[in-house]
This record gives structure tokens, sequence and C-alpha cells, in this order.
């Protein structure tokens, strides 16, 4: 992956308004941020990240298995309208909670998280660095106290759980 180095720096140009002010020319700036995401994009990150992501589209037991866990998840978001009062409430819980350690504890599934959790971080990083590089006390949105992300947790995996957006 190129180093900030070898960012393009010098093909921002700047503009100075009546007060000698100097703003940036956004069409540069944008042509800057399309190839930084070129180089994320090229990243051992991202590959990883995408073989995971098409191997738990493949693999037919968890295909499976998910389509189970969605079914579950629907029992228990039924069961989660009327309250925990629900005679099958803590079952469905229960239920949902059990195929959701199935399912982690399949291999590409446990692998496609952990290549999703290494994207996030760069991500997060990458765009920490933009932040501070502008100001130290601006700030820049937590990665922590998210949902998850990935198979089933409302993430974005787009693996077909039923839990993905």
């Amino acid at each position: 992956m190129p180093t900030a180095v070898n960012v393009s720096a010098h093909a921002l140009e700047h503009s100075y308004d009546a007060s000698g002010v100097s703003s940036l020319d956004m069409s540069s700036l944008l042509l800057c941020a399309y190839e930084l995401g070129d180089w994320i994009n090229q990243s051992a990150e991202v590959a990883d990240y995408l073989y995971w992501k098409e191997a738990v589209k493949q693999d037919e037991q968890v295909q499976q298995m998910m389509k189970g866990f969605a079914k579950a998840k629907e029992l228990f978001e039924e069961c989660q309208r009327f309250g925990r009062y629900h005679p099958d409430y803590h079952a469905a819980k229960d239920k949902v909670r059990s195929l959701q350690r199935e399912l982690d504890g399949l291999e590409p599934v446990a692998k496609f998280k952990a290549a999703e959790q290494k994207v996030d971080t760069m991500l997060y990083e990458v765009s920490r660095v933009i932040a501070e590089s502008v100001s130290e006390t601006i700030k820049v949105p937590s990665n922590e106290g998210t949902a998850a992300g990935g198979c089933g947790s409302g993430g974005s995996c787009g693996c077909g759980s039923g839990g993905c957006g």
C-alpha cells in the first residue's frame, strides 16, 4: 500500500481571496480523496475482507445457518413487540443467541468478521489522521460503541443473513 509520502499533495491547488487567505480547490481535493480510496481498495485488508465475504456467500453450511438464524430472529422480533412478558420471549432470545454463537463459530464467518474489523479500524484510523491534521481538537466519530457489523448483527456484510443491511 502506498504511504502518505506518495500522496499527490502537490496536485492540490490553492487560490487566495482578497484578504490573502488560501482556499483549497475542491476538485483537486476530491481527486486526492479518490486516490486515497483507490489505495485503500488495493490494500491487503480490503482484499482479505472481499475474499472472506465471498467465502461466506458461497458456503452452503453458512447459508443454511443464516436462513435458520433469520427465522429465529424474526420470531424473536415478533415476541419483542410484546416485551419480555411474551410467553416465548426468553426462549426466542436464547435461540437467537445460540444460533449466533454457532454461526460465529464457523471459520468463514469468523474470518469474515475479523477481516471486516481490520478494514473498519483502517478506515477509522485514516479518518482520525485526516481530522487531526486539520485540528487536534476536532471531533472524530468514535470507532467504539457501534454495532459489530457482519453476519446477523445489523452490520453491512451483505451476506444475506437478514441482519445485514
